[in-house]
């Protein structure tokens, strides 16, 4: 059943449909997801949402991305009609001229995103990262984290020499000994620590929330609210599923992700799941992060998140 306060959210989108143009024409729900994204892999596995949207005549098609920048690229583009990232994406997709909505969160996971060095580091402590490589994905939740780690110890962010990789070459410059350290996020943090000894040097706790957001295509979104519960009542179902035996769930996401089960479990267990409706506090956290990323000449322009939040009072 839909949660009551996303019925309130959802009422001035069946307005829309029901007084704006229509979107029966639209058949199919085009989720864009990460691999990395478990709940997504969950669904998509066992074709929970593909069931849940059949009686209203709606496909599902799933479109995999590398990292949430290329996402919200796809998002923008018109590829993808929903979306599941970060923190830090849509900050950097909105500064772009991006036009989408959010329209869920799932709660603050602190643990799920650290700072690693290789086990036989010298550095212990995020000062010592000062004129050090740090690889990470550009414009990721973990741009933020490093951002505020670093301030958090004294230092700037020009104060270190970031290395814009994608996960998969970031984890083999790591590995070379080509960069220092490496912000990165689960699962790609517990495979590392896992796989190749990687110790944590700092995480989110006391620093960043970590939300991971539910963004939609801002006329989609308007056309077809009954889609979007739906696809909140599947992923709101999923999540207990995990939750409730995430050894089991890990068996059946681990083979999918190319991760052993027990990566797959220490990940899941550092994620917060649930997706909620997004809040004014949740914006107005956001804000903050715009705000940091443009004081720091990080996009290229103020960013007014609420202006991606029309729903949220």
């Amino acid at each position: 059943m839909t949660h009551p306060s996303f019925l309130r959210w959802l009422a001035p989108l069946l307005l829309a449909v029901a007084f704006g143009p229509a979107g029966a024409q639209d058949k199919t729900l085009r989720i864009g997801y990460q691999k990395a994204a478990s709940l997504f892999v969950l669904q998509k596995a066992q074709g929970t949402l593909e069931r849940r949207l059949a009686p209203q005549g709606v496909a599902v098609k799933w479109v995999e991305f590398p990292a949430g920048p290329q996402l919200l690229e796809g998002l923008n583009v018109g590829a993808v009609d929903v979306g599941y990232v970060g923190e830090a994406p849509p900050v950097f997709a909105q500064a772009a001229g991006a036009k989408f909505v959010y329209v869920g969160y799932d709660p603050a996971s602190p643990l799920a995103e650290a700072i690693v060095v290789p086990k036989g580091s010298a550095l212990r402590s995020v000062a010592d990262l000062k004129g050090r490589k740090v690889a990470l994905n550009k414009g990721s939740n973990v741009h933020y984290l490093l951002v505020r780690l670093l301030e958090k110890h004294g230092l700037r962010y020009s104060d270190i020499q970031p290395v814009f990789l994608p996960p998969a070459d970031a984890r083999a410059a790591f590995e070379k000994g080509v960069v220092d350290a490496w912000v990165i996020w689960d699962p790609f943090l517990s495979a590392a620590e896992k796989q190749v000894g990687a110790r944590i040097l700092a995480d989110g706790r006391g620093v960043v929330n970590n939300h991971q957001f539910y963004l939609a295509e801002r006329t989609w979104a308007e056309r077809h609210p009954q889609v979007l519960a739906a696809l909140f009542d599947d992923l709101r179902e999923r999540s207990d599923w995990i939750q409730a035996d995430p050894r089991r769930a890990a068996a059946l996401i681990g083979p999918i992700q190319g991760l052993d089960a027990d990566i797959v479990e220490s990940s899941l267990r550092r994620y917060a799941l649930g997706v909620k409706p997004v809040t004014p506090a949740v914006i107005a956290e956001q804000q903050k992060l715009a705000d940091v990323f443009f004081e720091l000449k990080l996009i290229p322009r103020p960013v007014s998140v609420r202006e991606a939040a029309p729903e949220v009072r």
